[in-house]
Formats: structure tokens, C-alpha cells, sequence
């Protein structure tokens, strides 16, 4: 498995979720809790990322994206180079790096909205997770 760089297109609006650490909680019949931790890092992380106003090649192009990931059951990448730079910098982005582990696979399809000729919103999502190979 390989990944492959999301297109170097700076998105309008992004959305993080860093996700939880999974475990589960026991609840006796006395009211006492126990909880199991299954790990010290984060699972079901997501990331939604919004481009408004994009031309219609651009949109081809995450959709091509979205294309080739799948057909491999690759991964995408997110570096200062392309998609995250612009709206997520600084903290932010050495918070999401700071998880290097971290795989991106898209969630569900891009949505595309044309808004007028040759011009479209795009929306993708993406859920983090560990690779258990």
C-alpha cells in the first residue's frame, strides 16, 4: 500500500476531529465503574475539507484522487505542499503531524456542487486510523 498526495488545491473551510481513545466502560450493579483502555492513541479521527468556487478541472481532480486511492485501497497524504497548507498551519498542522501513524482514508465520495459554468464546491471526508499491518 502506498499513499498518494491529495492534489495541490488549498481548500476554503476544513473541519478536525482528533478523535478518542478507544475503550470500553463496565457498570456494576452497585453503580461502581471500570474502564478498559484499549490504547494510548486516538482512534476515528476525521477531516472534512471544503473548496468553494473551484474550477471544474480541480474538482476532476480530487475526484481522480478518490479514484486511484480506491482502486489501490491507498491512502492519502496531506502535507504544507498541498491540500492542508493554507487552512491548516502552525499549530494546528504539527498537531495533526504530530500523529504520523495516522492513515487518511476518504470516508464517502467527494460531493460536487456546480454553482455556475466551469465552477463547483467540493467536499471530501476523511477518517484516521492505524494501519494494524
Amino acid at each position: 500500500m502506498t499513499a498518494r498526495a491529495f492534489p495541490d488545491i488549498k481548500p476554503s473551510s476544513r473541519s478536525y476531529s482528533p478523535g478518542r481513545f478507544p475503550q470500553t466502560q463496565f457498570q456494576s450493579q452497585n453503580g461502581s465503574v471500570t474502564v478498559m483502555r484499549y490504547s494510548n492513541q486516538r482512534v476515528n479521527s476525521s477531516l472534512q475539507l471544503g473548496f468553494s468556487n473551484i474550477t471544474d478541472a480541480e474538482a476532476a481532480d480530487i475526484l481522480d484522487h478518490y479514484r486511484e486511492v480506491n482502486n489501490d485501497w491507498d491512502n492519502a497524504t496531506f502535507t504544507t505542499d498541498n491540500a492542508v497548507a493554507g487552512v491548516i498551519d502552525g499549530d494546528m498542522q504539527d498537531y495533526i503531524e504530530e500523529q504520523g501513524a495516522l492513515q487518511w482514508r476518504y470516508s464517502e465520495p467527494p460531493t460536487v456542487e456546480s454553482t455556475f459554468v466551469g465552477r463547483c464546491n467540493v467536499r471530501c471526508s476523511f477518517t484516521g486510523f492505524f494501519n494494524g499491518n
